[in-house]
C-alpha cells in the first residue's frame, strides 16, 4: 500500500514558474515508488506570471490538486505588497487544514521558491503531528547581495522586507523538519551553522530531473517560437533564463571575447545573432534588460537583442531545439545551480557555458561530454577570460549548422526524472522511519 504525500507547491501548471519543476518532473514516477501524491497550489488568476495551459497536459490526470485562493495582487499592489507568499498564506493554512483533517497524509512535502509558505509546516506538525520535508531551490535567508555590493531583485526595500521575513520564519520553519533538500550542497553546510540542532543525515542534495518526456512530447505539440526565425540564414546561439548583476562576469567575459574576435574577423559575425531570452522576473512594464546595455557598451548591440520577459515553458524548449548553439551564463556566486542546465543537453545543441569553477554544472557538462565549459574563480575579472573565451568561440564558429554534440547518455542517466524522482522517495520513507 502506498503512502500518501501532500505537496505544497503554490506555484503550479499552468503557471510557467521555475519552482514548479521538480513536483512537475516527478509526479508521472512517485506512485512507481510507493507515493500518491496530492497537490495543494493557488489557482492560476491570482499568480503573476506567464500562463502556459500546455503544461497541464504533462501532468498525470489522476492526481488529485486542491487549489486555493489568494488576495488580488491588483489590490494589494497599491499597499506595496505583491509578494504570493503573503497573498496566499492565510489561504493555505486553511485549505491544508481541511485536508489533513479529512484525509491521513504520511508526509507534507513542500517545493517552491514562495519561502514563507514554509513556515506552515512547523504550524502543521504542531497541529497534525505529521512530518514535513522542505525543498530549498534557493537560499530563503541571504546575505549574498550585501557581501557582493549589488542591487538585489525587486530593489533594496524590497529585498531587505523578505529578509526580515525570512530572518523571523526561517528558523521556525526548521525548528520541527524531518528533512531539507537542497539543489546546491552549499546550502545544507549554512543551514548547520546556522542551526546547529540540525544533523547532516537531514540533509540530501537532489538536483532537479531532466525533462525528457517534455522533449519527447514537444515534437507533437507543434510549438511556434516567435523569438527568430531559424530558416533566415542566420546563425542563431540563444540563452534562455535570468539575467541580472550576479552574472555580469560571465556575461562581460564573452562579450568582450566576441568583441576582440570580431575585430580580426568581421565577416564571420555579420550573419551571426544572440538571443537572451526571459531575462526578468518581473511582469510587463517593470522587467528591466541587464544584457543589452552591456552589449551596447562593447560596442556589440547589433549582434545581440534581449527578450527580458518570461515566455512559455514549451516555447522555451523550442527555442533550444531551433537555435544552432546554447549559452549558458552562470552567476559569480559559487553555490548557484543551474537547474536550465538539463533542457540545454536535451536539446542536443553545441553548448558553451561560463559559470563559477565550484557550480555543479561545471562538473555534470563534462561527465556528459555534452558541450564546453569555461570557469572562473571569484577574484578573476572578465577580462582574464577573453583567451579561453575566444578559443571556445573558434570551437562554436567551427561547428556544421545542425551538429550533435556526441552526449555520453549513460553518464547523463544519474540525472533524468526518474532517477531523481527514486532518490526523493527515498528521502520521503527515510523520514517515515525516523518519525516512528
Amino acid at each position: 500500500m502506498n503512502h500518501k504525500v501532500l505537496i505544497i507547491s503554490p506555484h503550479f501548471p499552468p503557471i510557467n514558474a521555475a519552482d514548479h519543476q521538480r513536483v512537475r518532473m516527478s509526479l508521472p514516477y512517485m506512485e512507481e515508488f510507493g507515493w500518491e501524491p496530492h497537490i495543494l497550489t493557488v489557482l492560476p488568476n491570482y499568480i503573476e506570471g506567464v500562463q502556459d495551459p500546455t503544461l497541464v497536459k504533462t501532468i498525470p490526470p489522476h492526481i488529485p490538486i486542491t487549489h486555493t485562493k489568494a488576495l488580488s495582487v491588483q489590490q494589494t499592489r497599491r499597499i506595496g505588497m505583491s509578494n504570493l507568499g503573503l497573498r496566499c498564506l492565510p489561504y493555505l493554512l486553511k485549505a491544508g487544514d481541511r485536508l489533513l483533517r479529512q484525509e491521513k497524509f504520511d508526509l507534507i512535502y513542500f517545493s517552491t521558491t514562495v519561502f514563507l509558505t514554509m513556515w506552515l509546516g512547523s504550524i502543521w506538525y504542531q497541529r497534525f503531528r505529521t512530518p514535513y520535508v522542505l525543498d530549498f531551490q534557493d537560499p530563503w535567508l541571504s546575505d549574498y547581495y550585501k557581501q557582493a555590493g549589488t542591487l538585489p531583485p525587486g530593489g533594496r526595500f524590497k529585498y531587505g522586507f523578505a529578509q526580515l521575513q525570512a530572518k523571523l520564519l526561517e528558523p521556525k520553519a526548521l525548528s520541527k523538519v524531518a528533512h531539507v533538500i537542497s539543489v546546491s550542497p552549499a546550502y545544507p553546510k549554512t543551514l548547520q551553522q546556522r542551526y546547529p540542532y540540525l544533523q547532516s543525515e537531514q540533509f540530501t542534495v537532489l538536483p532537479f530531473g531532466a525533462p525528457e518526456p517534455d522533449f519527447t512530447a514537444l515534437s507533437s505539440l507543434n510549438i511556434q517560437q516567435n523569438i527568430f526565425n531559424p530558416n533566415d540564414g542566420k546563425r542563431h546561439w540563444v540563452y534562455v533564463g535570468r539575467g541580472g548583476n550576479d552574472m555580469a562576469l560571465a556575461v562581460r567575459s564573452l562579450f568582450l571575447g566576441i568583441q576582440s574576435h570580431r575585430r580580426h574577423h568581421p565577416e564571420i559575425w555579420q550573419s551571426m545573432q544572440l538571443h537572451f531570452v526571459g531575462t526578468s522576473y518581473a511582469p510587463g512594464n517593470l522587467a528591466v534588460k541587464t544584457i543589452e546595455p552591456i552589449a551596447q557598451e562593447l560596442g556589440i548591440a547589433d549582434l545581440v537583442t534581449e527578450h527580458p520577459h518570461r515566455i512559455p515553458y514549451f516555447e522555451a524548449l523550442q527555442v533550444l531545439v531551433d537555435s544552432d548553439a546554447i549559452l549558458l551564463i552562470g552567476s559569480d556566486d559559487p553555490d548557484y545551480t543551474a537547474s536550465k542546465l538539463y533542457p540545454c543537453i536535451l536539446a542536443r545543441k553545441p553548448i558553451l557555458a561560463i559559470f563559477h569553477h565550484q557550480s555543479s554544472v561545471v562538473d555534470i557538462l563534462r561527465r556528459s561530454q555534452a558541450g564546453q565549459a569555461i570557469t572562473f574563480t571569484s577574484k578573476q575579472q572578465p577580462r582574464d577570460l577573453i583567451s579561453p573565451v575566444i578559443t571556445q568561440l573558434n570551437w562554436l564558429l567551427s561547428t556544421d549548422k545542425g551538429f550533435q554534440p556526441n552526449t555520453d547518455w549513460l553518464a547523463f542517466r544519474p540525472y533524468t526524472a526518474r532517477e531523481m524522482t527514486q532518490k526523493q522517495c527515498a528521502v520521503f520513507d527515510r523520514c517515515l522511519t525516523t518519525a516512528r
